[in-house]
Parts: C-alpha cells; structure tokens; sequence
C-alpha cells in the first residue's frame, strides 16, 4: 500500500511540475502578456482554447502553426502576431500544455 501511495505522490509531482514548466515557458516567450490560463486578457484564455480544440485530431498541428506564424479570425478582431522567439519544440510543448487544461 505504500508503495502505490509513494507512486501517486511521485506521479502528481512529475505532473505538476511539468505544468509548472510549460508555464515558466509561456512566461519567457511572453505569452502570458497576451494570454492567462483561466482569463481572456487581450487573447483567449488557455482553458478556452483547450475546450475550443478539445477532441479535434488536428489542433495540435493546427496550433503549433498559429503559435510560430501568428493568425486571425478565431477569436475576434485583434490579431495573434507572429512569434518569431518560439521554435517548434518550444511551440508543441506550449500547445501540449494548453490543450491539457481543463
């Protein structure tokens, strides 16, 4: 019994610091000035973009995109500029952590 408890514990740290993570790195590309986790700010918030693309098999690709190269259209009128300081690593590990938000 203790040793499942002890893989429990080790799990929801692993997780939960793999979030932290991926928030840390929506700080240093400066996402979090356009966008907050549960509050639209002038973007969306993460865990409308996750609910919008939830379940749909090309949201991640279709995101990681949007993330690089910027677009519009999906969320009003103000436009998501490009974001030149994001490589495709950096943007699918963002867009992996947005899509797990629930």
């Amino acid at each position: 019994m203790k040793q499942v408890m002890l893989v429990a514990v080790v799990a929801a740290a692993f997780v939960s610091g793999s979030a932290m993570a991926n928030e840390k790195l929506a700080k240093e590309k400066n996402c979090l000035a356009c966008h907050q986790v549960a509050t639209k700010v002038v973007g969306p918030a993460y865990k409308d973009v996750a609910a919008k693309y939830a379940g749909q098999k090309d949201a991640e690709a279709k995101l990681v995109q949007k993330v690089m190269k910027g677009g519009s259209g999906s969320w009003g009128a103000v436009p998501m500029p490009a974001n030149p300081q994001v490589n495709e690593a950096e943007a699918k590990t963002l867009v992996k952590w947005i899509l797990s938000l629930k």
